[in-house]
């Protein structure tokens, strides 16, 4: 497969993972606005790189979050214990993540 090609895929990906996703959003948001902080801060370089990096985890979490749900749902759209659970797995691997970064951030930003 052509490099064109893979961004294509990995693109729309993007766009797939994205749409419909409110929490992807509300981490955006998120990330704006420790980039706004963080500018008007003039954090150093190191501290970009560490704020850059818990970004960019938080939301490929959420991104990984939703491939799993979007799988889970071509599976089957009854409840089914397992797949719940595998949900919440998901959901909570993006909780510890948010939570870690949002305590970095907070030590990179005022301490």
């Amino acid at each position: 497969m052509r490099w064109r090609r893979k961004f294509a895929c990995a693109l729309r990906g993007l766009s797939v993972g994205v749409r419909g996703n409110n929490s992807f959003y509300v981490h955006l948001v998120a990330a704006g606005a420790v980039v706004a902080l963080a500018t008007w801060m003039n954090v150093a370089p190191a501290e970009w790189w560490v704020l850059l990096l818990c970004i960019s985890t938080v939301l490929s979490a959420e991104l990984f979050n939703s491939s799993i749900e979007l799988l889970a749902r071509s599976i089957t759209a009854e409840d089914h214990p397992q797949i719940r659970d595998a949900l919440d797995v998901a959901s909570s691997a993006v909780l510890v993540m948010s939570i870690g970064a949002a305590i970095i951030g907070l030590l990179v930003l005022f301490f």
